[in-house]
């Protein structure tokens, strides 16, 4: 069925509407600061800090320079394969006499990480001639996949854009009431099913909705758990089918990982990009986590570039994802 949500509040009873207004009379007085990249990875610089300091404490590149290198480095999952290539075009450098010094090194290894990720597409696609675009949102429970996608439909009405969102995770029955949540205060329509309903019933029909309208963008959430993965999948795969079955097109893809789980995000990335032909990854939770190099692993062994990072809980604290900020982060002072 249709809903435009009631009024729900952001805090307190539902049955209050001066807590509804809370947020609003509030809002003015709180002046949270910008979000960066650099202000907010404490964490995972922090972690790097510690080994630059002792690289640079060294009079000369020693092997327990490498060592440090190497354990830096895996230890904020940047990833073997990628260690290793990081490590052996450095190593060939020192052998050649083009680097001597330990500043050199690091400063060799920041524009080496870089390259590693510089030039991707991290643009997200809204195609005019494709009204409504649709953008699926996958990943497992717990990721923070429903919070992004109210965050991202706050971005795009602030953007000047037409948003419905569709409530495709029907398995879990607090997913439809966070939307529903989210969708009243971006002041855009909700389509949603009873729960175990059918997911692609439901993105279909919120589909043929924007069509009605004339409407820009369907951001649609997914499920994040089935009874067995390859059932989930499936699932995907046909909400993905249906989603272009008849006026919509899929302009993005979007995975949502959790950077607090390291490597486990990759074998999510394998997994959900087999299904849903992934466009991006949204990575929440990066103001949280040392293992911020689940970057280089994505991008450069899946080819899938990270277009969003979440850094904290605000609407405003997700943000474009630019690579070199991020690695200047890693390499900033703490």
């Amino acid at each position: 069925r249709l809903d435009r949500p009631p009024q729900a509040p952001r805090s307190g009873s539902s049955r209050s509407t001066t807590a509804v207004l809370e947020p609003e009379t509030a809002a003015p007085e709180v002046e949270p600061e910008p979000a960066t990249l650099r202000g907010r990875m404490a964490r995972a610089r922090a972690a790097f800090a510690g080994v630059f300091a002792g690289v640079l404490g060294r009079t000369g590149i020693t092997d327990e320079t490498w060592d440090d290198l190497e354990e830096a480095l895996l230890r904020a999952d940047v990833g073997i394969g990628v260690t290793t290539e990081l490590l052996d075009g450095l190593r060939t450098a020192v052998k050649a006499k083009e680097i001597t010094e330990p500043q050199q090194l690091l400063d060799a290894l920041r524009d080496g990480m870089k390259e590693r990720i510089a030039g991707a597409d991290r643009s997200l696609h809204l195609d005019d001639g494709a009204r409504p675009n649709v953008w699926l949102f996958v990943g497992v429970n717990g990721v923070g996949k429903t919070t992004s996608i109210g965050k991202v439909a706050n971005q795009q009405v602030a953007a000047g854009h037409s948003v419905l969102m569709a409530a495709g995770d029907t398995f879990r029955a607090a997913a439809a009431e966070q939307l529903a949540t989210w969708a009243d205060r971006a002041g855009v329509e909700l389509v949603r099913s009873h729960e175990g309903g059918d997911p692609s019933a439901v993105v279909f029909d919120a589909v043929e909705r924007a069509a009605s309208k004339d409407l820009d963008l369907v951001l649609a959430d997914t499920a994040g758990r089935l009874h067995t993965k390859t059932n989930l999948m499936e699932e995907l795969r046909k909400v993905r089918r249906v989603a272009e079955k008849g006026a919509g097109t899929v302009t993005e893809a979007l995975l949502v990982v959790d950077a607090t789980t390291g490597q486990n995000g990759m074998a999510q990335a394998r997994e959900f990009g087999e299904a849903t032909q992934l466009t991006g990854v949204v990575l929440t939770k990066l103001d949280g986590s040392a293992k911020g190099g689940i970057v280089f692993a994505i991008e450069t062994e899946l080819g899938i570039p990270v277009k969003l990072v979440g850094l904290g809980e605000t609407i405003d604290d997700l943000m474009p994802f630019d690579s070199d900020e991020f690695v200047d982060a890693l390499f900033s002072a703490p």
